[in-house]
Formats: C-alpha cells, structure tokens, sequence
C-alpha cells in the first residue's frame, strides 16, 4: 500500500487539525529601547521599524501594544556617553531616567509584565558587561555591581530580572539579595546559554554599547559548544532562576531544544537584532517576502522548544494576529 502523507496537506482546514505547533502574541516578549528626555522618537537605522523612545512616547507605545495583545515588554536603556563611568553606578541611582521609566510603566500598566535587563554595559564607559581592571573582566567584582541594579530595578517594579552578562554565579547572587530585601516574588529570566555572535550589531547600535576594547568571548559562550550550555543550565537552575535563555536564537535552534529536553524550567528565547535586521534588508532588496519569512522564524523558535519569544517582530506579528 501507498502511504500518501500529503492528504492531511490537502487544505488549509486539514492543515489546521494536524498543525503541531503554533505561535501565539501570548509567547511574546517585545523588546523596547529608552532615551532620556521628551516627545522623541528616533528610528535605529540598522533596525527599520525599530525606534528609541522617551518615556512619555514609550508609554503610549506599550498602550498600542496592549491593545493589540502584548503584554509582556523588555525595556534597554540607551545612555549618553557623559553619564557612563567605570562602575556603571548610574544604573542603580534611584534619579536615573530608567528606574523612573520603569516606575512609571508598572504606575499606569500595573498588569503588564515588565522585564529589564541587568548588566553593566549600557552604564559602563568600557561598554563591557563587567567590571573592567587592566584589560580584564573581573567576575566577582562584577557581582556586587549587578546585585545594586537588580535591587533598584526589582525596587521600580520590574518582574522579571535578566542577568545577560555571562558571570559565574551571578543569579544565586542576584536571587539571595533579592530574598534578604523581601523582593521573593521578583523572577529571574537568566541569559543561560549566551553565544558571542555577530548578530548582536543592531543591538549594540540602538544603545551605542559597543565594548570600547577587545570583544566579549571571555565570558560569552563559544558557538562551538553545546554541552556547555547544560552545564550553565545546571548552574542556573540550582542558583534559583526562573527561566532559562538561550541567545540568539535562529542559529541555536539546538540549543533551545537541548535545554528544552533536558530543563523543567520554561526556556526562552532570544530572536535578536541581526536576525531581525537581515531580514528587512533583504526584504527592501525583494528578496524574500518578510511577512512569510517573520512567521516561518518566529515558529522554527518556538517548535524548537521555547515557551518564549523575545522579538522585534512582536508588533508586527500581533498587528497581523488582530
């Protein structure tokens, strides 16, 4: 006898009762960029569609959004070079323009889920991740910088943490501070399996976070390895993370689906601006079809194992969905 798998192809009503997997606005986590001041709104030229917001357009953004079904956000900070210093300790002044944002975000949005990111490089005058002597990294320096931001962001509101620097043991420094200041419901979504990858440009540019010397391969993870990310996994897990994130993601589908067959923790996943980017540019040559092309990422993500999406695409796919 002939199999014939292409009969449950037939149509689109056949198609939908095998489908496997599917995408969902609730799977989404929209990242946004913040600048200082007012009334601005200033597109990222390498991530068309993309734009830095100041607080107040940010907060009719996140409305539109809402409306539209995302209710989960990311806010960065995009600092000028002048409040930048060594110790990145303008992340944890109560007075800086982002904890205020992010106050003021969870004030007029109580219901949304706000997640921030904890690091030191868009703080740092090195543009590092962690504290920078004599050309190198020290991690458990670092620790003590990351604990004061988390403090001050779990203090302005934020849900969910995430530590994307890549230090040895920070999220049991980061989940005992918590604890010890009565912040136990604050989640920790750790940047677990973290790739030194050049997808990252666009990022970088959106917040002018570059490293000021050398690159970031001492303590993010070679895209070589695989095994590594179960040892970072066991690492997180036990140290009390949340979540687990694997970054970036369409050249880590693997990844995602190797912590996610060996994790009970949810996994996300990071779709990140060089993927997103590459995308619209080939789109604007006539290339691909970005709209087919957005989908077919968005589901190789999440068929691979992720419970969560952060993406770009997240508004433009909602907008879509509505």
């Amino acid at each position: 006898m002939l199999r014939r798998p292409r009969r449950n192809r037939k149509s689109e009503a056949v198609r939908n009762l095998v489908e496997e997997n599917s995408v969902s606005v609730k799977d989404l986590i929209f990242p946004l960029f913040l600048i200082d001041g007012a009334n601005k709104k200033v597109e990222v030229n390498s991530m068309p569609g993309i734009f830095r917001f100041s607080q107040d357009l940010m907060l009719k953004e996140i409305e539109e959004c809402m409306k539209l079904g995302i209710t989960a956000f990311d806010v960065f900070p995009a600092y000028p070079e002048s409040l930048k210093d060594s110790t990145a300790s303008e992340s944890w002044n109560p007075e800086t323009f982002y904890l205020k944002a992010l106050r003021e975000i969870k004030k007029q949005f109580p219901e949304v889920c706000l997640m921030s990111d904890v690091a030191m490089d868009p703080y740092s005058s090195d543009g590092h991740d962690g504290l920078v002597k004599d050309g190198k990294i020290l991690n458990d320096d670092t620790l003590d910088i990351l604990g004061r931001m988390s403090l001050a962001q779990a203090d302005a509101g934020v849900d969910i943490l995430g530590p994307s620097d890549m230090m040895d043991g920070r999220v049991g420094y980061i989940r005992a501070l918590l604890d010890e200041n009565g912040f136990t419901d604050t989640s920790i979504m750790s940047y677990t399996a973290k790739y030194a990858s050049a997808f990252y440009g666009p990022f970088r540019d959106a917040l002018d976070s570059a490293p000021k010397f050398g690159d970031k391969k001492a303590y993010q993870m070679n895209p070589a390895n695989s095994q590594e990310a179960l040892i970072e996994a066991d690492l997180d897990t036990e140290e009390g993370a949340d979540f687990l994130m694997v970054k970036p993601a369409l050249s880590y589908l693997d990844i995602i689906k190797l912590l996610s067959d060996n994790s009970p923790l949810p996994i996300a996943a990071y779709n990140v601006s060089g993927e997103y980017s590459m995308v619209k540019a080939a789109a604007a040559n006539g290339w691909l079809d970005a709209e087919r092309a957005m989908l077919e990422i968005l589901l190789s993500i999440k068929r691979s194992g992720a419970k969560i999406i952060l993406s770009y695409f997240a508004k433009e796919f909602a907008m879509m969905r509505s």
